[in-house]
């Protein structure tokens, strides 16, 4: 990294969250893009920094330490702008990742739906060919920064015309008949925005349909935002661990205090063990993706290897071993654990969204054993 990247992240979370002491506000985001670092995995080639996801791992974790929706909003555009990079060609590479690296926009990424779940095979949104254009229709369920992105990676079931059953496709925010049908009140990452959008009869340039399989396509993509969400639960936990020990240190208990009780420094050391646990997996991840993307034809790596074992470990790992620090560190503070009184409460509540976000554990799991278990002969 430049290592300076790393030291950007902490020193803006140390100044504007954690020395104003106050619960995290949106326009936490727009000081965030001024500070130089926002979509710090766009290659060198589109102006961006072009640091490695290995590197990225701790700037998650170090934006989570202060607010978790911040961390999760400033990279979920990974998921989009990695595909683009990998399957959609220089003009729209030129067109949409550089006007990125330059103002640290958004991407957004539209796949799930509400009928659908996680059987994302069953999407109703449908493209069809016109001539040389698409048309899009359907209705998306849970898009982070649509409202704000600059453009969308819509995924949606080809009807007519197209070379492939679903397919993946650029729509510009501003492209007519997309619209945000409403902001989710979500019960954790209160400053990382999610909406409900529409397409009617969206019309874009035939150009803008990625190349590959949709449903392959996001499988991909979401390699490295899984790393990062298992990366933000590093930060997460961390942030437990020292309230709890700032708590401990003055908690009266028998006659001294609770930081040298016997039983308290015993579940601070298990945290410790699964902070440092989580954070190896996560970089172990990360490794992986950036020797594909490394590698003489990464397009083509990916396309083979599709969802990443290493990932799929990582995201499910530090979610549940993530719940369970973010539990402990709740029990310590006994009741006052249980109100908005301290932050602890706002920390449990983000902690859940890793093992929620981008496929619950029950999903991922079933993909890892589908992928990655199950003997090949036989593997999907």
């Amino acid at each position: 990294m430049a290592p300076q990247a790393l030291q950007v992240a902490r020193e803006f979370v140390r100044t504007e969250i954690l020395e104003r002491d106050a619960e995290p506000d949106t326009g936490v985001h727009a000081r965030f893009r001024e500070s130089g670092v926002a979509n710090w995995w766009l290659p060198e080639s589109t102006g961006g920094l072009g640091l490695p996801l290995v590197e990225g791992v701790d700037i998650a974790a170090a934006l989570a330490y202060g607010d978790a929706g911040l961390a999760f909003s400033s990279f979920v555009s990974i998921v989009g702008t990695s595909l683009l990079e990998l399957y959609g060609g220089q003009r729209l590479q030129r067109e949409w990742l550089k006007p990125l690296a330059t103002t640290g926009g958004y991407c957004a990424v539209l796949g799930s739906e509400r009928e659908a779940g996680s059987e994302l095979d069953r999407m109703d949104t449908t493209a069809a060919r016109d001539g040389d254009t698409v048309v899009l229709n359907g209705t998306k369920l849970f898009s982070t920064n649509a409202d704000a992105a600059d453009f969308w990676i819509v995924f949606a079931r080809a009807t007519a015309g197209m070379e492939q059953p679903y397919v993946a496709v650029v729509v510009p925010r501003t492209a007519p008949g997309v619209r945000i049908e409403k902001r989710w009140n979500t019960l954790g990452l209160a400053t990382s925005p999610v909406y409900q959008v529409s397409l009617t009869d969206c019309r874009v340039t035939a150009e803008n349909v990625l190349a590959g399989h949709g449903l392959r396509l996001l499988e991909i993509g979401l390699n490295p935002s899984r790393i990062l969400i298992a990366a933000t639960a590093v930060g997460i936990a961390r942030r437990v661990r020292d309230l709890c020990m700032g708590y401990a240190k003055n908690k009266p208990l028998k006659g001294t205090t609770l930081a040298k009780n016997p039983i308290f420094a015993d579940k601070l050391a298990q945290m410790e063990v699964g902070i440092e646990v989580m954070r190896s997996q996560c970089r172990a991840a990360a490794r992986d993706y950036d020797a594909i993307m490394a590698g003489a034809d990464p397009a083509a790596g990916f396309a083979r290897r599709g969802a990443l074992k290493s990932a799929l470990v990582a995201k499910v790992y530090c979610g549940q071993t993530g719940w369970q620090i973010a539990g402990t560190g709740s029990e310590v503070f006994g009741g006052l654990g249980y109100t908005d009184e301290v932050a602890i409460g706002r920390l449990v509540r983000d902690m859940r969204f890793v093992s929620l976000v981008e496929g619950g554990d029950e999903v991922v799991r079933e993909l890892l054993y589908a992928r990655h278990v199950m003997p090949p002969a036989k593997r999907s």
